[in-house]
């Protein structure tokens, strides 16, 4: 309590209202008779004396301290403004809205990966969200040293710890290097419960995390990028053949003077052999151009099955001859 003279009623509300400040503590040392407390929409406003909280008022109006305040204060509710004596409590105008804040690493993680010793350099980006969601952790941690409280202090914690808890959740269960976008959901998952227990014993939440996207070092992603593409086409002769047909038509082959020539006139030439070689390979529905044809049946004798076993004239065996051996007689 204090004693005072000619002072006037006071109004208790959020004067330096922000959308990205989290808490704002009344800087009046006293309430005065016939003060008026005012809390808008989106605002809880606080009662508290020496780190004890009083009262918590979350409706919006406009009310009447003495009347309306007062009496559903904790270990207040019998106090009697006189005519020189004010109330000394302090009151805190919390901002209950979920905040949503980007965040991106400051600097490149190197991930373990196979086939590289130093690790694979990886950055990332994303959201988190947050709200305030215990009053008196809130006053013993923060509010009870500091003023006010922004979203970018809150950042600035989150983005402190974050790197090492990505390393964490991008390592753990083995996940794939060149592919952490499938695995965002888990990581993130992960991510968001760690946070949450950094936070709680200010006072805080995490009521969400999300990672939007890891990016690799331009080597990394051009070589992925690559590898889908030998995918995606599945003959990596027909892909190479593809992209130099591509680069010749689009000129590219032609501007880069005598070396770009000479690469270009090899690569015409590579392309002529596989050509070549893909018509001399045998068809086997053609005849092969050294195979000998087929000998033919040697032509039957029609007259070898009118000549007699034996001559009719003399009963001589006749032997396949036209004539008789013993009398001559002729026999077809």
């Amino acid at each position: 309590m204090s004693f005072f003279r000619n002072q006037f009623a006071n109004v208790v509300e959020w004067q330096e209202f922000r959308e990205d400040m989290i808490f704002y503590k009344w800087h009046n040392n006293e309430i005065k008779k016939g003060s008026k407390l005012i809390i808008r929409p989106g605002q809880d406003a606080i009662f508290y004396n020496n780190g004890r909280i009083e009262g918590v008022f979350k409706d919006e109006g406009t009310y009447d301290v003495e009347s309306q305040i007062i009496p559903f204060l904790s270990t207040l509710k019998g106090f009697k403004f006189g005519f020189n004596s004010g109330m000394r409590v302090e009151v805190l105008f919390v901002n209950t809205k979920e905040f949503t804040v980007k965040w991106g690493t400051r600097n490149a993680i190197n991930i373990p990966a196979p086939g590289l010793p130093g690790g694979m350099p990886i950055r990332a980006n994303g959201t988190f969200q947050f709200k305030v969601n215990d009053y008196i952790s809130l006053i013993d941690k923060i509010a009870g040293v500091r003023a006010r409280y922004l979203v970018d202090d809150v950042k600035l914690r989150i983005t402190s710890i974050l790197d090492p808890l990505l390393m964490k959740w991008i390592t753990r269960e083995g996940k794939d290097m060149f592919n952490l976008q499938a695995n965002s959901f888990d990581i993130s998952k992960g991510i968001k419960e760690d946070l949450d227990m950094q936070l709680i014993e200010s006072g805080l939440t995490i009521t969400g995390f999300h990672v939007m996207s890891f990016n690799y070092p331009k080597e990394i992603q051009d070589m992925i990028s690559k590898a889908a593409s030998h995918g995606m086409v599945g003959d990596v002769d027909k892909y190479q053949r593809i992209s130099m047909i591509d680069g010749m038509s689009s000129g590219k082959m032609t501007s880069g003077g005598a070396a770009s020539d000479v690469a270009g006139m090899m690569m015409g030439m590579n392309m002529a052999n596989q050509m070549m070689n893909q018509m001399n390979q045998p068809n086997p529905n053609q005849a092969q151009p050294n195979q000998a044809p087929p000998t033919p049946a040697p032509p039957s004798n029609s007259n070898s099955l009118s000549i007699p076993n034996f001559c009719p004239n003399c009963g001589t065996k006749t032997n396949g001859a036209n004539f008789c051996g013993n009398c001559g007689h002729k026999l077809n």
